[in-house]
């Protein structure tokens, strides 16, 4: 159980990362095309309850397979 909860704050922490690099590239570059990071993690984050998968989640389940997998598509 413990470790689900570290998959999910893992989980967390890496798209929080992602949306703060897309906004500070934009801010520090004033190239609005940094956006399109920030758009992408959010549409993967919106589309993937109905698909069940996530990329993230992926990635971490295949790091930490002593726990349970999280929206592995089944």
């Amino acid at each position: 159980m413990e470790k689900n909860i570290l998959k999910v704050r893992a989980h967390d922490a890496i798209v929080g990362v992602l949306y703060l690099i897309s906004v500070g590239l934009t801010f520090y570059t004033s190239n609005f095309a940094f956006l399109w990071i920030a758009i992408g993690v959010a549409a993967l984050q919106i589309i993937s309850p109905l698909t069940k998968f996530c990329p993230v989640y992926f990635i971490l389940n295949t790091l930490m397979p002593s726990s349970d997998p999280i929206q592995n598509g089944k």
